[in-house]
């Protein structure tokens, strides 16, 4: 069975949401949420935090979680989770669980690292549900993924994409912030230089894209909340109380 490693980058000097790793989320920290859905994940062979920060260490510590002690002059939790897989070299395929998704579960961790435990070695995957058009479709905080007829991200835009100029189904999808990386691909992404695409929409996959790789879109059923910001949180919050 081939080996995969969960990664959740966790940084608590967030610049719009210092400390966010931390929030309650019920009776939780998020970052145990997180690892906590993670570890539900059947096909994953490890699950551990990186982070750069003593009081996210110690907070893992307190639920018995595994923890790494990463460099704080990563510029992304991409380079984070780079720096952890470099550590663990028996490990063949990397998944970047985000730390803002406390509410991800372990069927959606399973649908992104599926290609792989089909036997396929895809240099990266992402996950994607379907756009609900009315809302998501002009809302710029709502990335859209076009892709062809490989299931391979064509493109990723804030924007609205693509242009109906005829009103017949299109391949656009809500994509969420989930990744898969084989190992190898992994250490070669973290080389690449950032892209003219990536600064322009600010989305870091369009790097992919841009230097001539493919990014898999597996998909799922819909998005849960992510928390980047405070007035994120008590919307999810709210969410919560309507499950």
């Amino acid at each position: 069975m081939v080996k995969i490693l969960a990664v959740i980058p966790a940084r608590y000097a967030s610049v719009r949401f210092p400390g966010k790793p931390l929030v309650q989320i019920g009776d939780r920290p998020m970052v145990q949420c997180v690892y906590e859905a993670a570890k539900q994940c059947s096909a994953f062979s490890k699950v551990v935090v990186a982070t750069d920060s003593s009081a996210i260490a110690d907070c893992v510590h307190t639920f018995n979680g595994a923890v790494e002690l990463t460099s704080s002059d990563h510029a992304t939790g991409t380079d984070r989770v780079a720096e952890v897989a470099e550590r663990y070299p028996e490990m063949e395929v990397v998944v970047n669980v985000q730390g803002d998704q406390p509410f991800v579960t372990a069927e959606m961790l399973l649908q992104l690292v599926q290609p792989y435990l089909d036997g396929e070695m895809p240099e990266m995957t992402t996950l994607a549900c379907p756009l609900e058009q009315e809302t998501g479709y002009s809302d710029p905080n709502v990335v859209k993924v076009i892709c062809d007829r490989h299931q391979n991200a064509l493109y990723f835009s804030r924007s609205s994409i693509p242009y109906y100029r005829n009103a017949i189904p299109a391949p656009v999808f809500h994509h969420l912030g989930l990744y898969a990386f084989r190992r190898d691909f992994l250490a070669q992404y973290a080389t690449l230089t950032p892209t003219p695409l990536e600064h322009c929409e600010a989305l870091e996959q369009l790097r992919v894209l841009e230097h001539g790789y493919r990014i898999r879109v597996c998909r799922t059923e819909a998005a849960v909340p992510e928390i980047n910001t405070p007035e994120d949180l008590i919307a999810a919050k709210q969410w919560i109380t309507r499950l």
